[in-house]
């Protein structure tokens, strides 16, 4: 209907500012930082008046474990860094994986073809808890080579087991960019007597490396704020610390918004920029094409 067709438009037009700039929930105001503020000082004012006299401040026992909290105690790396390095080593074998599979998504032979598929949707749509505990379940401590013992660290089961969803969504990512490219590139290069393998490595690929980077950026983050689930396989990250703190404190009860506020933040100010970025090289891509 004709009368319909400014409220389309005015749709669209939104759709598309949203594509490029970001939604609401990723474009923050002043006044949401005024929101988070007020939030955070009702947390703590609330946590304080809580707390004994006769015992420290939630704040001053804040400050007192926030080293302990971020990476541990003094010559390891554990806390919160940890969920850094788990993040950034799950993030690289699941792309190298995830990349390699995806290819194989849009191989020519039809067994490589459904076997690449049926792998890619077992794992994108299995709960990551669920591998979590499969993978620490399955893998043995240490490994015995005959001639060597390799230890097998309960966060390099956690790197595995959150690189395996990372691995089949990277892939979907991959098989959706070459897909996205029109069939005629395809048909010009076998023309030209281009080889696949050489019209996908030389035309295809380097197309699709740009639409690849922002949803590439988006799982980095999902996966980041994962993370703290490795805490219940006992791996020794920021929230098993923090709970270790808050118990060298004597489990008090008040400690508990301020502390858990406190991972919640540092762990928005790592991704938030982040998702930004990957909001901005969306936009400068999609300028560019």
């Amino acid at each position: 209907m004709d009368v319909l067709l400014p409220i389309a438009r005015r749709q669209q037009s939104q759709a598309m500012i949203e594509r490029l700039e970001g939604t609401f929930r990723l474009n923050l105001q002043p006044h949401h930082a005024i929101w988070m503020l007020l939030l955070f000082v009702l947390t703590v004012g609330t946590a304080q008046a809580q707390a004994p006299k006769e015992l420290i401040s939630p704040i001053e026992a804040l400050i007192k474990w926030m080293p302990f909290i971020l990476w541990g105690q003094e010559g390891t790396l554990n806390g919160f860094a940890l969920n850094l390095m788990i993040s950034f080593f799950a993030m690289l074998f699941g792309t190298v994986a995830g990349v390699t599979l995806g290819l194989m998504q849009i191989s020519l032979l039809l067994p490589v073809r459904k076997g690449s598929w049926l792998v890619t949707q077992f794992f994108r749509n299995s709960p990551w808890l669920v591998l979590l505990f499969t993978i620490m379940l399955l893998f043995p401590f240490e490994i015995d080579l005959g001639f060597a013992i390799i230890p097998v660290p309960d966060w390099m089961k956690a790197v595995i087991g959150f690189a395996l969803p990372v691995m089949a969504n990277i892939s979907e990512v991959v098989r959706g960019a070459v897909r996205s490219l029109p069939t005629g590139q395809w048909e010009s290069a076998e023309s030209l007597a281009f080889s696949r393998r050489q019209t996908l490595w030389m035309i295809i690929l380097p197309q699709c490396f740009k639409r690849m980077i922002p949803p590439w950026i988006n799982w980095y983050c999902i996966l980041a704020m994962a993370t703290p689930l490795a805490s219940i396989m006992g791996v020794e990250e920021s929230v098993s610390y923090t709970a270790q703190a808050m118990n060298a404190e004597g489990d008090r009860p008040e400690l508990l918004p301020v502390f858990y506020l406190f991972l919640l933040v540092i762990f928005f100010v790592y991704t938030y920029p982040i998702a930004r970025w990957s909001i901005r090289l969306e936009k400068k891509f999609t300028i560019k094409t």
